[in-house]
């Protein structure tokens, strides 16, 4: 996560530690607790915690570009691919917890991605991948999330001033000014009642997207349905794996062990049930919204389907008032779950600006983590006001960061750790999913970086779209 030195020893717990919720300021090597593990990870929270974090963190706005990845892989592919997905993810994140889970039991509680690479692949793979692929992950997610709070908060301004002469950038920066605030929340644990509200906010706003979805698709309003695929092979074939990047972003994660980092000991048992209260909302939402989203729009879905509901006057095909309140609802979840992807950034700022020894509060940590985090949202708003490509953004962090994070180090962790037979089921679905999912996170990457480079005649800095 944006270091490329060495993890500190101070990243495991000793058995002592494991017993408290509060970790202690030294490791059962001697070494110093590092602040970003002492008052980022705080181990307070219950698997209904757990539960909220993980929702946040996947029942994300970028559900709603669903119906739009539906559009280049018809049907019969489309739901296929979220079916896979939402198994593949459910059982990665369970055999990450379990390798968790085991380590704990052992004395060395890993509180971060990192750590885990470190221990179980080895100090380069942990210091030179899956660090930097982590921070890359979470921190994309957030300039994303970021642009897509401002776009929301154009729409609602373009809805009731069409005539309004604000621009997208501007509209990024208010929403920035927002994150300003909330990234100063002290811990991920601090989070928690943040997060159920935020939960309940993804039912919200799903159930009005669909809602909408349906209406329009049932109106005479609707327009002509067309489920056909491009007929360019060469499309259609890199539209497929563009569209399963942007679905291996939707289910991503990038941050289980971080958020395992903040059940109080014991964890045995309490991160698979706060999957299931995640994956209960993910099957509700995102069933919901790429089936109607698609039925409605068929490959006329746009990359973010609130766009659809609209109509190329820019005349609301539902009432303003339930385009307005949809906005809200999601304006009002990004924050949250920005707010979230910012912790493995807080960490290592905490852990290297702050003082373990000194007070949380204390003013000797308190000046440098008000100043570290506001740089931090700063760029991050900057970024997304200058490159303001949301959709092609969204595919390449998967391809790069999510599938490799989820989808493949699971697995081989899992794998590495608990080493069943090479002539046992689970040996062989691990390392047939591993595989699969490395070609797949390869072929996608090339399919993101294509539709970059066919979309960079209408790139421009800061640009109005």
């Amino acid at each position: 996560m944006g270091s490329t030195g060495t993890p500190s020893i101070g990243a495991v717990h000793n058995k002592q530690t494991i017993k408290e919720a509060q970790p202690s300021t030294t490791t059962h090597h001697g070494k110093q607790l590092d602040a970003g593990a002492l008052f980022v990870l705080k181990s307070k929270g219950s698997w209904w915690h757990s539960g909220y974090h993980l929702t946040t963190s996947i029942v994300a706005p970028p559900l709603l570009s669903l119906p739009f990845a539906f559009a280049s892989l018809g049907w019969t592919l489309g739901v296929l691919s979220l079916v896979i997905g939402a198994i593949v993810t459910f059982y990665s994140y369970n055999l990450i917890s379990l390798v968790l889970e085991h380590h704990a039991e052992l004395g060395n509680r890993h509180l971060r991605f990192r750590d885990m690479a470190y221990d179980i692949l080895g100090p380069k793979w942990g210091s030179y991948y899956v660090g930097p692929i982590q921070f890359m992950v979470c921190y994309g997610a957030v300039i994303g999330n970021i642009l897509l709070g401002g776009q929301c908060l154009k729409a609602i301004h373009v809805l009731w001033n069409p005539n309004g002469t604000m621009k997208l950038y501007e509209f990024v920066v208010i929403f920035g000014i927002l994150m300003l605030i909330l990234a100063q929340i002290p811990s991920f644990h601090s989070l928690r009642h943040i997060n159920l509200i935020s939960l309940i906010l993804c039912l919200l706003y799903s159930t009005c997207a669909t809602a909408a979805s349906i209406y329009i698709g049932s109106s005479s309003k609707a327009s002509h349905k067309n489920y056909s695929l491009s007929n360019n092979e060469e499309t259609r074939i890199f539209g497929i794996f563009n569209a399963m990047a942007i679905i291996a972003t939707t289910f991503g994660n990038g941050i289980i062990p971080e958020i395992q980092a903040t059940l109080a000991p014991p964890v045995k048992g309490k991160m698979f049930k706060g999957l299931c209260v995640c994956y209960a909302v993910v099957t509700v939402t995102f069933i919901s919204v790429s089936v109607s989203g698609y039925w409605a729009f068929g490959n006329e879905s746009k990359g973010l389907i609130l766009s659809n509901f609209l109509d190329d006057d820019g005349s609301p095909l539902v009432p303003r008032w339930f385009i307005m309140m949809t906005n809200i609802f999601t304006i009002l979840q990004l924050s949250a779950v920005a707010v979230v992807y910012l912790q493995p950034t807080n960490e290592v700022l905490e852990r290297t600006f702050a003082d373990p020894k000194s007070g949380e509060f204390s003013a000797r940590n308190v000046i440098p983590r008000l100043i570290a985090r506001s740089m931090s949202v700063i760029l991050a708003t900057t970024i997304a006001a200058m490159l303001p490509f949301f959709g092609d953004i969204n595919a390449l962090i998967g391809a790069f960061g999510f599938l490799p994070l989820d989808f493949v180090l699971p697995v081989v962790f899992f794998n590495l750790t608990f080493k069943p037979s090479r002539r046992s089921h689970v040996f062989w679905l691990n390392s047939t999913i591993a595989v699969v999912f490395s070609v797949v996170g390869v072929v996608a990457a090339v399919a993101a970086v294509r539709q970059i480079s066919l979309d960079a005649k209408t790139y421009k800095l800061f640009a109005n779209v």
